[in-house]
């Protein structure tokens, strides 16, 4: 049963790229605590009421719709219909659950996401996934130039050590950071920051 009470209306957790080829065994060893971690803020979200947004790559074998570069060099991650492209068991989705396909390393040039975000009206985004100097910091910092309050779940995203721990510190003047256990007990000041954003934008 949800816990509605909290007040997660204005906020949406996207998921980003918890696919096969983005999961290698190396950084299955140096992250392993990520599948248990992802699980642990999906049932999170679920349980408070915090809508879940799921954000996945996928491209045609034929490149017809594969950015440039990888059109020239002729490969590409997740493949249609590959095992690749096929999402970890720890982000599988409920059903009523968005999913968005799309073929950019930035979650917002796919137009859907932010229409549907707008519709719903969403104001504050937490981001998680893979990886985190490419899609999920990429996403991240459109989502707070369109307009969002952000924060990476830093114990929900991957990549390489150096990378992984450089883009959560080099960029963190644009987004906030949080762990699975810190999301309940920040929502009192993000819901502050949100209404005071509210506030501003009606008195302009």
């Amino acid at each position: 049963m949800q816990n509605v009470q909290c007040g997660w209306e204005p906020f949406a957790l996207l998921l980003i790229d918890v696919q096969r080829d983005f999961w290698p065994e190396r950084m299955e060893a140096r992250f392993p605590a990520f599948p248990a971690n992802v699980t642990r803020l999906l049932a999170l979200c679920r349980d408070e009421g915090l809508e879940v947004v799921h954000l996945r790559a996928c491209f045609q074998p034929d490149r017809s719709d594969w950015m440039p570069k990888y059109r020239l060099r002729g490969r590409i991650p997740c493949v249609a219909r590959t095992v690749g492209a096929g999402t970890l068991t720890c982000a599988i989705e409920q059903p009523g659950e968005m999913v968005l396909v799309k073929q950019t390393f930035d979650g917002f040039h796919t137009p859907d996401l932010l229409t549907y975000l707008h519709k719903r009206n969403k104001r504050f985004l937490l981001t998680a996934g893979l990886v985190t100097s490419t899609c999920v910091l990429l996403t991240t910092v459109s989502a707070m130039q369109l307009g969002f309050l952000t924060a990476v779940v830093e114990d929900c995203c991957a990549d390489e050590p150096n990378a992984h721990q450089d883009t959560l510190e080099r960029y963190q003047f644009l987004f906030d950071r949080v762990t699975v256990e810190g999301i309940v007990e920040r929502h009192s000041a993000w819901s502050g920051a949100v209404g005071e954003l509210a506030r501003w934008e009606s008195a302009a």
